[in-house]
């Protein structure tokens, strides 16, 4: 008899759909997995039969085939176990024929029959289908989120007795909603800084990318961690997204449910490329430009990092995805993310002063960490020195978070109203439609262009700011001087910003 039985497997941040064809016939007792499984598929098959063996099920003393369809398409992951199960289950008759009609299968099993949770449920689950799709039963409400109608199993057992109608169903679940983090950090905190903050708000307003310099203990770290919260909620669309992407890198906390927070991303100086933009030998992972898509990634001590990794960030940077090649195949990740860096101005930290320990020429190579086309891609850049011993010790608290948020809202929402989401995306070929420029504003940008004080992308990126520095000022086009003469203020150049420390 022949069986197929609908599952998923995952592949980057989406899945595809799979059918599995379980056919047991005559001929000596052999079970064959074929259709481009990985070892974890081909393990599928021994998982399946000590399952088998604790639940009391018999095992076909027959020749035993299992597809995997479509062929030549790789398999991956073990989401394909509980389908496997109840294919055999079919094939060899028991479980009665027509008992799963519509119905689709995602989960693992253990040895002892338990339907155990998989990495990827969100994506799995849109790519699989079912009425009702049956996922583990600690998965139901991240399923929820994909699929119209989920039931949750957590044995072998209990799925058997429900397809033959010996015990009821689960009832089917809805996704709680919008899981909520714990609080982020509040800007309150930040004690001075007063440019700093203003450029923290300007980047959340426009969407763009923050490069901060300065000796340590300045609160680099503080401003950028303070950075998310500051950015409006996600909409339903992106929220599903974003969920989908940590569900397929394994990091969504089961039953966490749809994710509607901007993420945040942090990782460490020695984080590898593959790590930062995702890869790897055997399964496509998102990296953490893609955990952060939609949010923000903060890259600590950038001078620190390896000039190949952060070259691979120039792409995405750009694009806002990543695509990657590799000989298991290649996909194209999501990585739309609001960069911000930290630095220190020279190995030491001190940047030239009296207590600086480095001599010219280490200043000078630490600087060259950083190529220029990628310097050129931060729209702010700024130094952050130590605050005043009277900020530290004062007792008066800058704005909270949530008045500075409403004052970024707002500026987003004027550049909803244009037709652009965020400013930092402003076409090229729109800026003199969207932002055009006063006399003295185009006079002091043709002066700076001629002296070569500014590249092409760097004049796009300064009309950008100056937009989103006239959306917080609730000021209309055209742009001013003053507007410029800000957006070039909040771009400092690497060496200015050495001699600033």
């Amino acid at each position: 008899m022949l069986a197929c039985i609908p599952t998923a497997s995952l592949f980057g941040v989406d899945a595809d759909p799979v059918t599995i064809e379980v056919q047991v016939h005559s001929g000596l007792p052999c079970t064959t997995v074929v259709g481009g499984p990985d070892a974890t598929c081909r393990e599928a098959k021994e998982r399946v039969r000590a399952a088998f063996a604790s639940c009391g099920f018999e095992w076909p003393n027959k020749r035993v085939t299992i597809n995997l369809s479509p062929a030549w398409q790789k398999k991956r992951g073990s989401a394909i176990d509980l389908a496997m199960a109840v294919g055999i289950l079919l094939a060899s008759e028991q479980l009665p024929a027509g008992s799963i009609s519509g119905y689709a299968f995602l989960g693992e099993l253990g040895l002892d029959g338990a339907v155990r949770p998989v990495v990827g449920v969100v994506p799995l689950a849109e790519a699989a289908g079912g009425d009702p799709l049956v996922v583990p039963a600690a998965q139901v409400v991240d399923a929820g989120l994909a699929s119209s109608r989920v039931v949750g199993v957590g044995h072998l057992g209990d799925l058997v007795r429900a397809l033959k109608g010996e015990a009821p169903w689960p009832l089917a679940h809805s996704p709680k909603p919008g899981h909520r983090r714990a609080p982020r950090p509040d800007l309150a905190d930040v004690r001075g800084q007063a440019v700093a903050r203003a450029a923290l708000e300007v980047a959340a307003a426009g969407g763009h990318h923050l490069l901060l310099t300065g000796p340590p203990g300045g609160g680099k770290t503080m401003l950028a961690e303070r950075l998310p919260g500051l950015l409006p909620p996600l909409t339903q669309a992106e929220a599903l997204e974003v969920t989908k992407i940590h569900s397929a890198a394994g990091v969504l906390p089961v039953g966490a449910g749809l994710l509607d927070e901007p993420p945040y991303e942090a990782p460490h100086t020695t984080a590898s490329a593959i790590a930062l933009i995702g890869g790897g030998s055997s399964q496509l992972r998102p990296g953490a430009i893609s955990l952060a898509h939609r949010g923000v990634l903060f890259l600590d001590e950038l001078g620190e990092q390896r000039p190949v990794v952060l070259e691979c960030l120039r792409q995405p940077l750009e694009e806002g995805v990543i695509r990657i090649h590799r000989a298991i195949g290649s996909a194209t990740l999501p990585a739309r993310f609001l960069l911000v860096a930290a630095m220190n101005p020279c190995p030491c930290g001190e940047g030239g002063g009296r207590r600086c320990r480095c001599q010219p020429g280490e200043r000078l190579r630490y600087a060259r960490r950083l190529s220029a086309p990628l310097l050129d891609r931060f729209d702010l850049r700024l130094h952050v020195p130590r605050a005043e011993p009277g900020q530290l010790l004062g007792e008066a608290a800058g704005e909270a978070t949530a008045v500075v948020a409403a004052r970024v809202a707002v500026a987003r929402r004027r550049s909803i109203a244009r037709g652009t989401s965020i400013n930092a995306l402003v076409p090229g070929s729109r800026l003199d439609e969207l932002a055009p420029l006063d006399r003295a504003a185009r006079r002091l940008l043709a002066g700076l262009l001629a002296r070569g004080g500014l590249s092409a992308r760097g004049l796009h990126r300064v009309r950008r700011v100056a937009l989103t520095l006239a959306d917080l000022a609730g000021a209309d086009p055209p742009l001013t001087e003053e507007h410029v003469g800000t957006a070039l203020g909040l771009r400092a150049e690497l060496a200015t910003l050495q001699a600033a420390s």
